[in-house]
């Protein structure tokens, strides 16, 4: 009496009538791991006799048709076979978590000190670093978010100036399209060290602290 065949349902059958292979996947990260190849002799039987039939114009079609008839009838079996090997070789790789039933491969997602998933029982250390990582993108996300607000302010300020000579409108420009005289933008100094823009009259540069040119 065959035996049921115990193992995870997240497999690939990728087995053809030429042979057997199957491909298990991680329940919990999806990697596989794919069994060797298995070689279905009736499959290559009945492929020789279609093939020889076909050559001699049909002589050995009956035997053909009769070894692909056979094959049909023992595929199940043979393909069970095939499983159940497949199953002892890719085994040892995946253990079944005794809280969730899963099973996980061995060597991303099982936490072996405590013998369960990292589902299940996740590990001190990956976790810790795993929220460092996720406090550090946010605040990096937050700093340049805050960043972009003081440049999009002082960019409108710039805008809204207008000309300390003649009054006009300056848009931002570097001078002034009412008087052509130099604007506010204009002379706002760059820092030689860093590259970062200063404020206008400013003789050191805020980001840095290296002197600015006058």
């Amino acid at each position: 009496m065959s035996t049921a065949i115990e193992f995870t349902g997240n497999y690939e059958d990728l087995s053809t009538a030429m042979g057997f292979q199957f491909k298990f996947n991680c329940e919990r990260c999806s990697n596989g791991s794919m069994s060797s190849y298995q070689q279905n002799k009736l499959g290559v039987a009945g492929g020789l006799l279609r093939g020889a039939s076909n050559f001699l114009g049909g002589a050995l079609s009956r035997g053909a048709d009769s070894a692909y008839e056979v094959q049909q009838a023992v595929g199940g079996k043979a393909h069970d076979a095939a499983l159940r090997k497949a199953v002892e070789e890719i085994k040892p790789l995946f253990k079944q978590c005794r809280n969730c039933g899963n099973w996980l491969c061995e060597q991303v997602c099982w936490n072996r000190s405590a013998n369960m998933c990292k589902a299940c029982a996740p590990v001190a250390e990956e976790v810790e670093t795993r929220v460092r990582a996720q406090f550090v993108e946010t605040q990096v996300n937050n700093d340049q978010f805050l960043e972009e607000n003081i440049r999009m302010s002082e960019k409108g300020k710039e805008v809204a100036r207008n000309c300390e000579s003649c009054g006009a409108e300056t848009m931002g420009k570097k001078f002034c399209p009412g008087c052509g005289k130099p604007t506010a933008v204009a002379a706002a100094a760059f820092c030689g060290q860093c590259g970062a823009k200063s404020a206008p009259g400013a003789k050191f540069c805020g980001e840095c602290g290296a002197p600015l040119a006058g």
